[in-house]
């Protein structure tokens, strides 16, 4: 079974998904619906994964839309299939057009999925740890008031994720949130591991989405590493597997 957000599900003429791995024809490590068009699966694979996808969320496969991510702070705007063979680089997309379905794929970074209801705007962004420091979650919501949004109107859904107590990091890492801002030592605690600390990516997601003006706010509360019904970069890397499957997550207005 799925997990869902409340919030978004209340909304009519809405359908979202955080897909999980099950549900698709990949095998081994990718077993079994990894929507990773960067992986080293198999395309035609990923490609019929994708559109078990697109059924789902009620859309053709041209209208199952991802992007080229690179951890940026980058959002482009859909407002039909992307023309050429190429996807945009860019970690979110934003949209007003009815019967597009616009995800990102994730295998323990952050999905976050939005909605202005009133305006009729959603958006997907994919925060991992860099994005959400330098600003992605921001240029979402940026670009969702050029198409309409306001601020205090847009609903966010923050999915599937590596958790606070599965997510150890090195000391440098801790250093640059504390440079950012001091006060990112709240999204710290220690590890059992001497000069590490356990990560809250959740929590500061959430609360950069808060100092962003957004504030209904669902969590999912899933976490990616302990939880084999989804994909997880570290888990595979503990496990020296050879490559990881993409969790794929989604929103798209009905026509």
């Amino acid at each position: 079974m799925k997990p869902g957000s409340p919030l978004l599900s209340a909304i009519p003429g809405l359908r979202h998904a955080f897909f999980t791995c099950d549900g698709g024809v990949s095998e081994g490590v990718y077993s079994s619906l990894n929507g990773g068009l960067g992986s080293n699966d198999d395309p035609a694979n990923v490609t019929e994964n994708r559109r078990r996808m697109a059924e789902q969320m009620g859309v053709t496969p041209a209208h199952f839309l991802g992007v080229f991510q690179i951890h940026s702070t980058d959002a482009v705007v859909a407002t039909g299939p992307w023309q050429g063979a190429s996807r945009p680089r860019a970690d979110a997309i934003v949209t007003r057009t009815e019967g597009l379905a616009i995800g990102v794929t994730a295998a323990d970074c952050g999905p976050i999925l939005f909605v202005d209801p009133n305006a009729r705007v959603i958006a997907a962004a994919h925060a991992g740890w860099k994005g959400a420091l330098t600003g992605i979650l921001e240029s979402t919501v940026a670009a969702m008031e050029k198409l309409g949004a306001e601020r205090g109107g847009i609903v966010a859904a923050i999915g599937p994720l590596i958790r606070q107590h599965s997510y150890e990091v090195g000391g440098e890492f801790v250093e640059r949130f504390m440079e950012a801002d001091a006060e990112n030592a709240l999204f710290f605690i220690p590890a059992a591991r001497e000069d590490h600390a356990m990560f809250d990516l959740a929590g500061f997601i959430r609360m950069r989405l808060e100092n962003a003006g957004v504030l209904m706010i669902d969590d999912v509360g899933v976490d990616t590493y302990s939880d084999e019904r989804f994909y997880s970069y570290r888990r595979s890397v503990h496990r020296r597997e050879p490559d990881y499957g993409r969790n794929v997550h989604a929103i798209a207005l009905e026509r």
